[in-house]
């Protein structure tokens, strides 16, 4: 299991005093979790197509860079646990997307210069 990270941000408490997590916290979050092969984080990457949260449950919509990815389990399991060892979350759900394809015009500009890429 991933443990929790000493800068990770925390949930701001709603008026009922619970625990609630917004998407770009949990975008934040997912910053922690990094492409085994490219060690570069899956949101830089442009792995993170979409963030859900409802109460205690997060649900991530995310590709790979390539439907034959090796490190694909390994990676969703992380993502998973990652969020799901978070304050007030009781489960995350990771759906794989094909559509729109990953591309290099889904990284963050600057890893897009890291790896070379100039488009």
């Amino acid at each position: 299991m991933s443990e929790p990270q000493a800068n990770q941000p925390e949930p701001t408490p709603d008026a009922s005093g619970a625990d609630t997590w917004t998407q770009a916290q949990v975008r934040e979050v997912l910053k922690t979790v990094f492409d085994p092969e490219l060690h570069i984080n899956i949101v830089d990457l442009g792995l993170v197509y979409g963030i859900q949260i409802e109460g205690d449950l997060i649900r991530i919509q995310m590709t790979l860079t390539s439907p034959g990815c090796p490190y694909a389990p390994y990676l969703l399991h992380l993502t998973k646990d990652t969020l799901v060892n978070l304050k007030g979350i009781r489960d995350a759900e990771i759906e794989v997307v094909w559509e729109p394809p990953w591309g290099p015009d889904k990284m963050s500009e600057e890893t897009r210069l890291e790896l070379g890429f100039d488009i």
